[in-house]
C-alpha cells in the first residue's frame, strides 16, 4: 500500500520511501517471514497469539521490513484507564484492539532513518480493513510495547502513536498466571477511528461497531436477600478451611461469591469470577460481606490468589450438603419424586469426570461425586447413591449403571426404586432379559398402550394406584416376574426391558427379591 509523497532532505531515502509497499504476506511466504523475525526481533521468536496478521514492506520486490500484528493484551493499567470501559466492556470490546507484537528491520542501521515511521503509518492505513475481511471485524485502536532498555520507541512517536506509560513488568505463563520479568515495557497506543476511546467507553457502541461487541456472561442475577441467606447457611455450616489470622474475606464469602457467578451464566477461571465481582455494586458487595477498606471507604473484592485458594482448600461434600441445606430453606423440601444421574467431563479440567444427581421435576442439584483417575463413573454413581436420600423417590440412570451393586444401594440401602437400561452391547445380560421377559411384560407399554419403550428399557413398575411414571395400576408387590395383569396377552411390545423392580419386593416390604439371575439385578 502507497501513500502520499514524502519530501525528505536526503532525495536517495525519499525516492526510496516514496515507493514502498505494505502487503500481507502469502502462506508460502509465511516460513520465510518466521525464519527472518526469529533471526532479527530481539525476542528470538515469530510465535504470537490469537488472531494474527503478518506484513512486509516492499521495495522493488525486496523486503525491508516486517511487521506482525496479533490480538489485543487482556489487561493493562495504563490502556484500560486511558479507555475508560470497566471490565465488562473490556472483554467484550477487546478485539477491537490489534497489538504490534513484532517490528524488525532488515536494512543496514541508518540506511533509511524514516522507513520504520513510515512502515508504521502505510501499515496502519490498510490493517482494519484486512483485518476485517479475515477475521470478520475492524481494529478501532493499536497498541503496542517498547523495551526502553532498547529502543526509545522514536518511530511510533513519529507515526502518531501516544506514549501512555509501563508494563507492570510482567510475562504470562499459563491462564490467569504470570512471572515476574524485571523490564517493564513503554505503552504506545494509536486511535484508527476518530474518538475510538469514547466510543469504547460508551454504555452502547455506535451503530457501525456495535455487531461487533463480543457476548458476556450476564451480571448478578442473585437478588441481595438470596447473597445474604446464602453466606449465612455457608458460613454456618462449611467450617473455615484456612487459617483466619490475617484473613480480609471469609470463606462464605468467596463461596457465595463463585455460586452468584455460575448461577448468572458466568464462565472461565478465577479471573472471570474477579472480574465478575469488580462489577458488582456496593450493595451486592455489602450482601457478600466483601472487606471493607476504610481508607477508600469501599468494599474490596477478593483477588485472583484469595478465590484459588478457597476453591482449593474447601470441603466439596460440606459445600454441597450447604447448598442442599440453603435450597430447602428458601424453597421448601417438596421435591419431585425421581432422581437423575449422569456423567459429564468438566469443561477446561483437563479431563475430569463428574457424575452429578438432579432432581427431575425441580431442577435442583442433588450432589457431584468426582470420578476417579483410572476409574469410571460406576463407583462415583455408587458413592454418590450413599448420600442422597431416594425413599419413595425413582433413580433413573443409563445404562453403564445397569450393575447389581448399583441396583441394591438404589433399592436395598436407600429404599428407593429405579429406572434402568440395557443396550445391545451387554449382550449376556441382554440374552438373559429376552429369555426371562415376555414380550407382554408390563414396562413394554405406555400406559396400557401398544407403543413399545424405547430399546433396553428395565422399567420401575409403581406402587398400586400411583400414576406416576408407569401410568398403570400395580400387580400386587409378589416380587414375580410376568406379565402385568393389565396389559393382554399379544400386545405389542419390546422384549429387551430387563430390570422389572417391584417396590415391595425391596428388603423390608413384603415378599421376597426376585432373583433374575447373575449378571441380571437381583431386586
Amino acid at each position: 500500500m502507497r501513500s502520499k509523497q514524502m519530501s525528505l532532505s536526503d532525495p536517495a531515502e525519499a525516492a526510496v520511501l516514496n515507493e514502498i509497499t505494505v502487503r500481507l504476506i502469502r502462506p508460502e511466504e509465511q516460513a520465510r517471514w518466521d525464519q527472518l523475525v526469529s533471526q532479527h526481533h530481539y525476542l528470538k521468536s515469530a510465535q504470537m497469539v490469537g488472531e494474527r496478521l503478518c506484513y512486509v514492506v516492499e521495495y522493488r520486490g525486496q523486503w525491508l521490513a516486517l511487521l506482525g500484528w496479533c490480538a489485543a493484551a487482556y489487561h493493562i493499567r495504563a490502556r484500560d484507564q486511558w479507555i475508560g470501559w470497566n471490565a465488562n466492556q473490556r472483554r467484550s470490546r477487546l478485539p477491537l484492539i490489534a497489538n504490534n507484537a513484532r517490528f524488525c528491520l532488515l536494512t543496514q542501521p541508518g540506511q533509511y532513518p524514516n522507513l520504520a515511521s513510515r512502515a508504521l503509518a502505510l501499515n496502519a492505513a490498510r490493517l482494519s480493513a484486512d483485518w476485517q475481511q479475515v477475521y470478520g471485524h475492524p481494529i478501532a485502536l493499536l497498541e503496542s510495547f517498547v523495551d526502553p532498555q532498547l529502543f526509545r520507541g522514536t518511530a511510533y512517536k513519529a507515526a502518531g502513536w501516544q506514549a501512555l506509560g509501563y508494563s507492570s513488568g510482567f510475562k504470562r505463563v499459563a491462564e490467569d498466571f504470570y512471572e515476574l520479568h524485571d523490564r517493564p515495557k513503554q505503552l504506545y497506543v494509536r486511535e484508527l477511528i476518530k474518538h475510538a476511546t469514547r466510543k469504547l467507553r460508551q454504555r452502547h457502541l455506535p451503530e457501525a461497531l456495535r455487531p461487533y461487541e463480543q457476548p458476556i456472561a450476564p451480571s448478578c442475577q442473585m437478588p441481595n436477600d438470596q447473597l445474604r441467606s446464602l453466606w449465612e447457611v455457608l458460613h454456618r455450616l462449611v467450617p473455615e478451611s484456612r487459617s483466619v489470622h490475617g484473613m480480609r474475606h471469609k470463606q462464605a464469602t468467596v463461596l457465595t461469591l463463585v455460586f452468584a457467578f455460575l448461577l448468572s451464566g458466568g464462565q472461565g477461571g478465577h479471573r472471570a469470577v474477579v472480574s465478575f465481582a469488580k462489577d458488582l455494586s456496593p450493595t451486592q458487595r455489602a450482601a457478600l460481606r466483601c472487606w471493607f477498606n476504610r481508607q477508600t471507604h469501599t468494599y474490596d473484592v477478593p483477588s485472583e490468589n484469595c478465590v484459588y485458594r478457597v476453591l482449593k482448600a474447601v470441603s466439596v461434600l460440606e459445600f454441597q450438603q450447604a447448598i442442599w441445606a440453603w435450597q430447602q430453606a428458601r424453597h421448601g423440601a417438596q421435591d419431585g419424586s425421581v432422581v437423575v444421574l449422569d456423567g459429564k467431563a468438566l469443561r477446561g479440567s483437563q479431563g475430569t469426570q463428574l457424575v452429578g444427581a438432579i432432581n427431575a421435576q425441580s431442577g435442583r442439584t442433588l450432589g457431584v461425586e468426582t470420578v476417579s483417575t483410572k476409574s469410571n463413573e460406576i463407583p462415583a454413581a455408587q458413592t454418590l447413591l450413599d448420600r442422597l436420600e431416594l425413599d419413595g423417590a425413582i433413580a433413573l440412570m443409563d445404562a453403564l449403571h445397569t450393575q447389581v451393586q448399583t441396583g441394591h444401594a438404589i433399592v436395598q440401602d436407600r429404599g428407593g426404586d429405579f429406572v434402568l437400561f440395557v443396550k445391545g452391547n451387554q449382550a449376556g445380560l441382554l440374552k438373559q432379559a429376552q429369555h426371562f421377559l415376555p414380550e407382554d411384560f408390563s414396562p413394554s407399554t405406555v400406559a396400557g398402550g401398544s407403543r413399545p419403550w424405547p430399546h433396553g428399557v428395565a422399567r420401575h413398575q409403581n406402587h398400586a394406584g400411583d400414576t406416576g411414571a408407569n401410568r398403570l395400576p400395580s400387580r400386587p408387590a409378589t416380587g414375580t416376574l410376568g406379565p402385568h395383569p393389565a396389559i393382554e396377552p399379544g400386545t405389542a411390545g419390546s422384549r429387551n426391558g430387563v430390570a422389572h423392580h417391584q417396590p415391595g419386593s425391596r428388603a423390608g416390604r413384603c415378599g421376597a427379591p426376585a432373583r433374575f439371575g447373575s449378571p441380571l439385578l437381583d431386586h
